[in-house]
């Protein structure tokens, strides 16, 4: 049997161990405070220690509590820097690696998905996991073709867990507010318990992953490898190297962390328009960075050469971030597409069109199509100019043509957002987030989170205009030669 520690009694008391902990926290800084100790030192005081607990005993569990765990993390640049600090290294390895399964329990999960003979569908098969998730773990291969693959195996009982640790999870999401300050803890754990059906559906992963490798295909900015076979619980793609995101984010120089940054931004935009399809886990985990073709590798610690396939580049190694070269013509390389949002017209219209007049300071019209959209509901009565003045700070990025996304704005809007003595925080309270925009509300706040991870300047005006329906006025896209639509 897996490790993953399934049973529900195993799995509940761990969780249920936090909110113990939380409230032992909340009497201990309550007694700081008596003791003369001032209100914002104890608060983060108490806010590190939490944040220690509840790392620790997500980097324990898989299943929903990973998954939770690595939702949460894109935003540790909204913590304040002496609590994520010492955390940053705990985050990361949640977004890369979990514990592995017995190599038992992996070939006994091939026999049953692949048959008995599975062996000989590999050339070669490393029992060794090189990277683990939410709901698998994934193992090198060389497929029976020569092709080098990726085959990801799904974790036994991993729906079970995932239903479980969510709902255990969402029991306390209060009590896990304050460690992203200005962030609506039990809408996130809600959506994630929601997409579970069909993050554990590999046959709809598979289908989104070639859709998606089709229409990159050959693409000069973005790789999206190949699925090569698919049963109910393992997956086989072409295998891609590269950079990991988090990796770049580390050690990177200015100017990969910048590519990076861009192509990220580009995908997350292009992608609905392209394929009608929004890859909906912008974790740094499912990200890499490609050097160009004919750039040599390392060995891999296996021995293995990390050989990105379509473009036959190596994968600078972690230790050669930043003696890579120019980035320039780097690509960005993107994996797992478990969890998306179909779009089939691509981004709301709505998303654009409010965006621009924002920019263009159209307090009634902006709000007006709010109140159209049901972002502002019936019962409320809001000052436009007031919403304007919410939305601006937030849209900082695209009135600009280039913008450097930090942890330090990041942390400047959500305090804004969470100071209970500030407008904006009463303002944001009277807003509603409907439920069509929920993921993709998630998705941008996610991939904003892993710009400020980067440190990234970013032309993200320019994405807008080229792939978000109703951003530019309509005479403007009428305007633009078709190659441009596409650059």
């Amino acid at each position: 049997m897996s490790d993953l520690p399934r049973k529900a009694v195993t799995r509940t008391a761990k969780l249920a161990a936090l909110p113990l902990g939380f409230a032992g926290r909340a009497t201990w800084g309550l007694g700081k405070r008596i003791g003369g100790r001032s209100a914002e030192i104890v608060a983060r005081e108490v806010q590190q220690r939490t944040a220690e607990q509840l790392f620790k005993v997500l980097g324990e569990l898989k299943g929903g509590a990973m998954k939770f765990g690595q939702a949460l993390s894109v935003f540790e640049s909204a913590l304040p820097e002496e609590v994520a600090g010492p955390y940053r290294a705990a985050l990361t390895k949640l977004q890369e690696s979990a514990p592995p399964m017995p190599v038992r329990t992996v070939h006994a999960v091939l026999e049953e998905q692949l048959g008995a003979e599975w062996r000989e569908l590999f050339m070669e098969f490393e029992d060794k996991p090189s990277a683990a998730a939410s709901i698998g773990q994934v193992h090198r291969a060389v497929w029976h073709d020569g092709r080098r693959v990726a085959v990801k195996v799904q974790y036994p009982g991993a729906g079970e867990a995932l239903l479980s640790d969510l709902t255990q999870l969402s029991r306390f999401a209060r009590l896990l507010g304050p460690l992203i300050p200005g962030m609506d803890i039990k809408p996130l754990i809600t959506e994630l318990r929601d997409r579970v059906s069909e993050e554990l559906d590999y046959g709809l992963e598979a289908q989104a992953q070639r859709e998606h490798a089709a229409e990159f295909a050959g693409d000069p900015d973005v790789m999206v490898p190949d699925v090569v076979h698919e049963s109910d619980q393992v997956l086989v793609t072409e295998w891609m190297g590269g950079i990991p995101l988090a990796d770049v984010i580390t050690d990177g120089t200015a100017e990969q962390r910048d590519r990076a940054g861009q192509l990220l931004a580009r995908f997350l935009f292009s992608g609905p328009a392209r394929t009608g399809l929004l890859h909906a886990d912008p974790h740094p985990g499912n990200f890499r960075l490609l050097p160009p073709e004919g750039m040599q590798g390392t060995q891999s610690p296996e021995g293995m050469p990390d050989i990105q396939d379509v473009s036959g580049a190596g994968s600078a190694g972690p230790e050669g971030v930043a003696e890579a070269g120019s980035a320039a013509r780097w690509r960005l390389g993107v994996l797992d597409f478990g969890t998306v949002d179909r779009l089939p017209g691509g981004l709301p219209s709505t998303i654009g069109y409010s965006l621009r007049m924002a920019i263009d300071g159209e307090a009634a019209a902006v709000y007006e199509l709010l109140c159209e959209e049901g972002f502002v509901k019936e019962s409320i009565d809001l000052d436009p100019e007031a919403v304007l003045d919410y939305l601006l700070p937030i849209i900082e990025p695209l009135q600009v043509d280039e913008f450097t996304f930090s942890r330090g704005w990041m942390r400047a809007q959500a305090a804004r957002i969470a100071d209970p003595r500030s407008p904006a925080h009463q303002l944001g309270k009277q807003l509603n987030l409907p439920p069509s925009y929920l993921l993709i509300h998630r998705v941008t706040l996610s991939t904003i989170g892993v710009l400020c991870q980067l440190g990234a300047t970013v032309r993200l005006r320019d994405e807008l205009e080229a792939w978000m329906p109703g951003f530019l006025p309509e005479a403007e896209e009428e305007e633009l030669p078709p190659a441009e639509a596409h650059a």
